[in-house]
């Protein structure tokens, strides 16, 4: 399982020209599955976003957690995580999960975000063609990947 999480004073997903979701200051987490994810990666990943020191302290130091902040999420699927770039210039994507084992590994990555983070987490619509809009704060980027805990 991937995530790139992005730290955002605001951010929303459009589809078909409707504003689907959009939250506050927060997380925005793009989330890409493949078949061998497990519920496992789903506890690890999502305890550790919610605990994550990311966000600025008084003194200006990122010392906070999203919970620490009463922080938004925003949670939208992105197969093309799993891009591979190794032969020619079209992107495979052999290596993203079928949606048979996706679709469940999606709903209980934001189900166990909520339980986390303790109140409704936002999210965009698997499958769907979404505009993502965001104001990305620091910047801060980062790339996560439950195949690489350690």
């Amino acid at each position: 399982m991937r995530a790139v999480l992005q730290r955002v004073s605001h951010a929303s997903v459009t589809i078909d020209g409707t504003v689907r979701s959009s939250i506050g200051e927060g997380l925005l987490v793009l989330l890409g599955c493949e078949n061998a994810d497990t519920i496992e990666d789903i506890s690890w990943l999502t305890h550790k976003i919610a605990n994550l020191r990311i966000f600025d302290d008084e003194a200006g130091v990122m010392n906070k957690s999203i919970l620490d902040i009463g922080g938004d999420i925003l949670v939208v699927s992105q197969f093309t995580l799993w891009a591979s770039y190794k032969k020619g210039n079209r992107p495979s994507y052999l290596r993203a999960g079928s949606h048979e084992v996706t679709v469940p590994l999606y709903e209980a990555f934001v189900k166990d975000m909520e339980r986390e983070l303790g109140k409704p987490v936002m999210t965009g619509e698997f499958g769907a063609n979404m505009k993502v809009e965001l104001l990305n704060d620091g910047p801060v980027t980062i790339c996560m990947d439950t195949k690489n805990k350690e």
